[in-house]
Parts: C-alpha cells; structure tokens; sequence
C-alpha cells in the first residue's frame, strides 16, 4: 500500500481506503479493474464487471484509455455491465453505458459482444428490459439456476445514501430476489433500471467509490450510524462472501477520521 494511503477497517460494513484526491481515487479504481483482469487471464475465464457512473468512472475511465493502461487490461477477458442505468437513449448525455462507450470503451480494445449497455429504446417496456439483462447476464455467466457471481461490482454512493438506482423509500432496497429490475423512483420522477441488492451482493468484490466534501457526512452515517438501509440503501450492499471496499478522498473522508482517530 502506498504512503498516501491508509486504512479504516469496518468489519461487516468493509474496509476503507483513503487516498488524498480525486486523481489517486481514479487511479486506484483504473489499478483495481486491470488486476482484476490479470486475475481473470490467470485462471483462463471471462470477468464479469459491472461499471457505474458519475466523476470518479468517468475519470478512471479516462485512466484506462491512456497509454499507462490500455495495454496493461486484458480487455477479451472481460465482460461489462452496467449495474444501473436511466431510462434514456444510450445517445443521451445521461446514459451510464453511452458516456462510458464514447469516452473510453471507443478508446481501448474489447470486443462489442463484451460490451452489455440495458435496453432503453422507446419502444421497449422497461420491466422487459430488465428481463432481458437478467437472462443475458446468466446466459454469459452460464448460471442458470443460482445467483451468478460478479468478479468486480463499482459502485457509487449519492448525497442521500443511495446506490445502483436503489434510492430511499423504494420497495427496491427490500427486493432479495430479483437479479435486476426496473421501477419508478418518485422524487426523480422517473424510471430507472438496476442490479438489484441480491446480484451486488454475490459479487466476488464490491469497491464503492466516493469523493469530495459534499459526501462525507453521508459517508459518516452509512459507516458510522445506526443501520437504517430504507434512509441510507448503501447500507444493503453487504456481500455474502466478497469482500467489499470503500476508495474515498481525504475530503469524503473527513468526518470517518474523526469518529477513528
């Protein structure tokens, strides 16, 4: 680990790493999906990975693309999801999957048939999209049965605690059983499609990123607070048997040093 790192271990609410800006939370991030990748090359099989987004992705994706680790990532051994997306065209400045295809997947070597964006056309109801995702993620996972097992989960944390599109007071949070789904969210007044809680939790590795002020005392609350997952639905992300990190900034960090200094 590097000197400008440290630790913060939360037992069953998973380990902190704190790095001291955005950049190094990039990096971080773009050095976590090339590991993963080595490991899948090692054992001679596809990684599943589901990407997020918002700043930190974008930028790690940045990362990924420059001549430091486009050839560093075994790219053929991989396969990318998203682990929510918004209703809209992947054309759209608001689509996860469409900014992440033309500022860095456009950029670096992966096949096409390794790149899973959700359905969002028009014509397309959202429950069948969600549907859709769940068979195509257990076709290529070849678990049919069972919950398949992500190797690598990124995830993101709002300033009101929620994660994937799993945001407070949804019946979402309470869903163990579906793989994923699609449901109207009221105070965006829209309709999202995400993982749900039972497929990020099979994951081998969860890393939630999170950077900047405006979301350390959210931050403080999820891992310090009482468990109050239908107010803070990060708080549902609670792997079975994965582990499950945080990469925040010194910023992110701040009120999480006070509670452990």
């Amino acid at each position: 680990m590097s000197d400008q790192q440290r630790t913060i271990d939360y037992a069953e609410r998973g380990t902190v790493i704190v790095v001291p800006d955005s950049e190094a939370l990039a990096r971080l991030a773009a050095e976590t999906l090339a590991s993963t990748s080595a490991e899948a090359v090692a054992e001679s099989r596809q990684a599943l990975i589901a990407l997020s987004g918002g700043s930190t992705p974008k930028k790690m994706g940045g990362l990924l693309a420059s001549q430091d680790y486009v050839g560093r990532v075994h790219w053929n051994y991989l396969q990318i999801y998203w682990g929510d997306e918004r209703w809209v065209p992947l054309e759209d400045s608001q689509s996860n999957a469409g900014e992440a295809m033309r500022t860095f997947l456009s950029r670096v070597p992966i096949p096409d048939e390794n790149v899973h964006p959700w359905g969002t056309d028009a014509d397309l109801d959202p429950a069948l999209s969600a549907e859709r995702y769940t068979r195509m993620i257990r076709e290529i996972s070849g678990v049919e049965d069972s919950v398949p097992v992500f190797d690598l989960v990124f995830l993101g944390m709002g300033d009101d605690g929620h994660t994937l599109s799993l945001f407070p007071g949804t019946k979402a949070i309470r869903d163990t059983h579906s793989l994923t789904l699609a449901h109207w969210v009221e105070k965006l007044e829209a309709t999202r499609l995400t993982f749900g809680p039972a497929l990020a939790n099979a994951a081998s590795k969860v890393v939630f990123l999170v950077g900047g002020a405006g979301k350390a005392e959210t931050l403080h609350q999820v891992l310090d607070g009482e468990e109050q997952p239908d107010l803070l639905p990060s708080q549902v992300i609670r792997p079975e048997s994965g582990v499950l990190l945080w990469l925040v900034d010194d910023a992110a960090a701040a009120k999480l040093e006070r509670s452990h200094g």
